[in-house]
């Protein structure tokens, strides 16, 4: 920092091109001149972190910022802009004192943002913030229910390059996120825009092109160093975006959105509980009637049978069968090795024809949920088998509604569909049941979120008595499994052309893209049974 900032007495000063107040009112106030520097000094007053703008050694009346209660912007590479938070404390939460920065080059404007940011730290750790009475919390709620080591590496991965491409390069995906931006033109003209978890900015410059008004791209890892980057390669478009470093859980907007978008849909649609931050930043940014991109998701599950990925499982823990390994008996192991292989979710895309019966779907409506639902997910389960056959389990997929004004498009990851990077999911069971067509199948998918961002899952699956004396009740066959959702089995091959048993007729899946949702659909939002009565369902 050495030429633009200094320390003096233990505050910290920057040298600044020019400064200019903003206010409600439409007055605005110049406190710089081209031959008279305007210093920035960072400040702990009366243990209140401050800054503060002098010019001529003279302190400027009413340029003091409260770092407790402020976040600052970037307007372009030598243009920030600082805003505080009203002290009227019998209105609710406004920013609408602002102040203009103007840097003489980027360096010193990074160097800026970093004291800024360090400053703020440092008030909040200290607890010398006290907003009607009570000390600012040093974490915030993200903080509080994530590890912070499952947080850094998270953060890390999606601050890389490689993997941002790897889902640009999902055409699937990116695909059906531009069409249902840019045919929904109306809902974007002349709104204010939050891209919640941003990544290289790409859904903040799909709203631009769609004519968004501003754009606010929130997002936490480095990423958003990329995507200014990128922003400001794109001009015509990146005037109207800003990127915003930080948790939508900790940083705060100069005003409300109209639109949120955002693409935080893990693999099972939940998992990295990336929904949960979705659902917060509604209730923080989105305006009342505002729309959300996507509005709707819903988990796809039906049982399957495929003997093939059962036996490659089970070979897995063939190893520690050996009892004279080096002249030592694995076998005491074996036993635990077996479950934990069953106990990795497999992610692949499969042949929908391996479905023992049509699906049923559960339904989360991003609009109307507390974040505090997706917690614990618990699902009932009910199916019909359509063949006589070995159910190894329960495969699950996922698709999102994109509301908009005009045009109503899924984005699906249902097998059949065109692969996406998500591909599918299937729990197995390390005891498979046996149906016969006709047969009932009942059980539960029962999902808890756990601190490292992901969900423990407990499976049961059971097939009721069948034929004669039926009626007088009983359970045949019960399996049951525990898996963890953060530690899957990535085998994400291509279908295989699996041979269709004499009995067995294929189960062609719902194709929810493109597809109109109606009211009704969404009325049992606990559980929906699709109809089978051909192999085209469509949802009525």
């Amino acid at each position: 920092m050495e030429g633009s900032a200094g320390l003096k007495n233990g505050n910290m000063e920057f040298t600044l091109a020019a400064v200019s107040e903003l206010s409600s009112s439409s007055a605005s106030s110049s406190s710089s001149s081209s031959s008279t520097p305007v210093i920035a000094r960072f400040s702990a007053d009366r243990g209140v972190a401050e800054l503060r703008f002098h010019q001529d050694s003279e302190y400027i009346d009413g340029f003091s910022v409260d770092l407790g209660t402020s976040q600052l912007f970037k307007l372009g590479p030598v243009q920030s802009l600082c805003v505080s938070e009203s002290s009227d404390a019998s209105k609710e939460k406004s920013y609408s004192r602002g102040v203009t920065i103007q840097f003489r080059n980027e360096k010193e404007s990074r160097d800026f943002h970093s004291a800024f940011e360090q400053w703020q730290k440092e008030d909040v750790i200290q607890g010398t913030h006290l907003p009607n009475g009570a000390i600012f919390a040093s974490k915030s709620k993200f903080d509080n229910k994530i590890e912070p080591s499952s947080a850094k590496m998270y953060f890390h991965y999606y601050g890389q390059l490689l993997h941002q491409q790897n889902m640009l390069q999902d055409y699937v995906r990116t695909g059906t996120y531009y069409a249902a931006v840019i045919e929904n033109r109306a809902d974007f003209t002349g709104r204010v825009v939050v891209d919640v978890g941003a990544g290289s900015g790409i859904l903040s410059l799909f709203a631009a092109q769609a004519g968004a008004k501003h754009v606010f791209a929130v997002e936490a890892s480095e990423m958003a160093e990329y995507a200014r980057k990128l922003i400001s390669g794109n001009p015509t478009l990146g005037q109207r975006i800003t990127v915003i470093k930080g948790k939508v859980e900790e940083v705060e907007l100069p005003e409300k959105a109209d639109i949120l978008i955002s693409e935080p849909m893990g693999t099972l649609l939940v998992n990295e509980r990336m929904l949960e931050s979705y659902v917060i930043a509604r209730d923080r940014f989105l305006a009342p009637n505002g729309k959300m991109f996507p509005s709707i998701g819903r988990i796809h599950m039906a049982p399957f049978s495929d003997e093939y990925l059962f036996v490659e499982i089970a070979n897995k823990a063939l190893f520690w069968q050996q009892q004279n390994y080096y002249g030592v008996d694995l076998t005491p192991l074996y036993g635990s090795a077996f479950q934990g292989y069953f106990s990795q979710p497999v992610v692949d895309a499969f042949d929908p024809r391996l479905l023992v019966s049509p699906p049923i779907c559960h339904v989360i409506g991003f609009n109307e949920i507390k974040e505090e639902d997706l917690y614990e997910i618990d699902i009932p389960l009910k199916f019909i088998a359509s063949v006589g056959t070995r159910v190894h389990g329960l495969a699950c997929w996922f698709d999102v509604l994109f509301n908009g004004s005009t045009v109503q498009r899924w984005l699906t990851t249902a097998p059949g569909a065109p692969t996406t990077h998500w591909y599918q999911i299937r729990c197995v069971l390390s005891q498979p049941i046996y149906v016969m067509a006709g047969q009932e199948i009942t059980g539960r998918l029962h999902m808890i979120a756990h601190n490292a961002q992901s969900y423990t899952i407990y499976l049961t699956l059971s097939a009721k008595m069948w034929g004669p004396g039926a009626e007088q009740g009983g359970i045949l066959q019960t399996s049951s499994c525990k898996l963890d959702l953060k530690e899957p089995y990535y085998r994400m091959s291509q279908p295989l052309p699996y041979t269709l048993a004499q009995d067995q007729q294929p189960q062609q899946l719902l194709q929810a893209q493109d597809m109109p949702i109606h009211t009704e659909d969404l009325e049992e939002p606990e559980l929906l049974q699709q109809p089978a009565e051909n192999s085209g369902a469509q949802l009525q």
